[in-house]
Formats: C-alpha cells, structure tokens, sequence
C-alpha cells in the first residue's frame, strides 16, 4: 500500500501538499501552475479534497486522476460520511479505484452547516474508523489515512475520548495519521507522546498551514479549534499589510518546520491552499528536495 511503501522507503522526511478543488476555470489553470512548482520538490504524495457534503465529489476525482496521469505522483483522495450511505461510498471508492487513485484520507467530516451536531444519513457511517474498516475489507489496494488533532478535537469532550477514537481508526487499518494545522510544535509534541503512550504506532505527520493573512488565520483556526500563541498574534496585529503578515506566516511555519525536522517527524503536509510560494518559500530554506529518494 502505496503510505506504507512511502514512509518505508523515505531517506528524508516524506513532503506532501492538500488541494481543493478549484470553482472556475481560471482557478484551474493556476491549480495546474502551482502543482508544477510544488512537485519540483518531489513530494511523496498529494491530497485533493472536497465541499461541504460532497458538493465537489467528481471534482475532486478529477483533479487527483489528472496529476496521478500527468505527473504520475501517488495522489490520495479525501472522503467522508457526510451525507453518503455505505452505497455512495461504495460508487466513490469504485470510481477511485478504477482511476487507479493510489489512496483515501477517511474522515468523518463536518456536520453540515446549520447542524450543531453530526448525524448520520440512513444506511451511512457515524465515525471515520467505521470508513476505514469498509475500506479494508472491500478496498484493500488502498492506502488510508486518517486526520489527528494536536489540539483536541473540537467536539471532544477530553483527551481521553479523542485518542481513543483515534486509536480506532488506526487499529481499522490506517497507515498514517496527518495532523490538524497548529501553530505551537509545543502542541504537536505532546500529542505524539500521547499517541505513543497509548501504542499508536503509524507515522504521524504534522500537518502545516502558512499563514496568508491574519483575518484567514483567525477563521480557519476559530472552525477548528487551534490556537495561536501570543507573541504571534501580536506580530500579525502589528503588521500592516497582508504582504507583511504573510512574510510573518511563512517565517513562522519556516521555524516550524524546522524545529520538526529536528525533532524527528516523518514527514510534513503542507495545506497549501492551491498556491506555492509559501511552500516553495520554505521548502528553499529547509533543502528537502530528495527527501523521497529510496534507500
């Protein structure tokens, strides 16, 4: 299976990017611009997802089918629950497979907006371990990968309750974890520890998101959960510009990365938001360009 494959063989921390799927044509063609400069630093793999409640499912396939075709780079889809019997799911994971899409990331998903709670649909998956079990068992070719959260979950009612469904999903079959964005590695460490101390033992992969400006950072992290530290919020609220704050951001996740690499991490996801600069940007400093090499 295409993670394990990766993670085995990787002389260097493995570098991977999330997409989403562009909504116009333009949007497209500078989706097309920006993988090329990203696949320059020879990712181990990229992901794709998709809209609320599966609204750019086909998009989504598309995208990963023509950057597996054109680039030939193992791709992984995103799937959830969301509004989706094990039927529908079914007609998707069939449809990856014959696209020959190299892998999954099973999740749960939102609740859809408007709802305060996840509910599931007639027929359909209330928990992300019981996604990755129907892909084991009937779609084995697949690599699986499941989402942590460095910071909680945000539904969690203790850490005890988020590990422990954690756990599941690995003990379903994942091959790797790949973390909620955060912006303290402080954060990231300690959830390792306590990934380890209750024998999850699949390579968990930070995952990183540059800040582009400080009004997106506070939306995205206030949906989420994550924090920010102060001396960086302080930083951003001084600078004046959007240029300025993302120069900030980017250094930041720079000083991030680093500290990770050091730190030993298997790997770093970057959720590059369709753009590469920052990226790019960082992945210049941190020289990863083999990184995938095998030994």
């Amino acid at each position: 299976m295409v993670f394990r494959s990766i993670f085995e063989t990787a002389r260097r921390p493995v570098i991977s990017f999330e997409l989403f799927p562009p909504k116009t044509e333009a949007g497209e063609r500078a989706l097309e611009r920006h993988v090329e400069r990203l696949l320059t630093f020879q990712p181990g793999f990229m992901t794709c997802t998709y809209g609320a409640g599966g609204s750019t499912q086909q998009k989504t396939l598309d995208i990963v089918t023509r950057i597996k075709q054109r680039w030939n780079v193992p791709v992984a889809s995103h799937l959830t629950c969301v509004g989706a019997d094990r039927t529908r799911l079914r007609d998707y994971l069939s449809a990856a497979a014959a696209q020959h899409i190299d892998a999954i990331v099973a999740l749960r998903g939102d609740p859809p907006r408007g709802s305060a709670t996840f509910q599931p649909m007639a027929g359909g998956l209330s928990h992300a371990n019981e996604l990755v079990e129907l892909i084991r068992a009937e779609y084995p070719q697949f690599g699986v990968a499941v989402a942590g959260y460095p910071e909680k979950h945000i539904e969690a009612p203790s850490w005890e309750s988020d590990l422990s469904f954690l756990k599941r999903k690995v003990d379903a079959g994942a091959d790797i974890v790949i973390t909620q964005l955060f912006y303290d590695n402080d954060d990231f460490f300690r959830f390792r520890d306590r990934c380890d101390a209750i024998g999850i033992a699949v390579p968990i992969v930070p995952g990183l998101l540059p800040i582009a400006s400080f009004s997106q950072v506070q939306r995205i992290t206030s949906l989420c959960g994550a924090s920010l530290p102060d001396d960086l919020v302080g930083r951003l609220e001084q600078a004046g510009s959007d240029a300025e704050q993302a120069a900030i951001g980017t250094e930041h996740a720079t000083a991030q990365a680093e500290s990770l690499i050091a730190a030993g991490v298997p790997g770093i996801h970057f959720y590059v938001l369709n753009r590469s600069e920052a990226a790019a940007q960082i992945l210049e400093v941190l020289d990863l360009s083999s990184s995938n090499e095998p030994t």
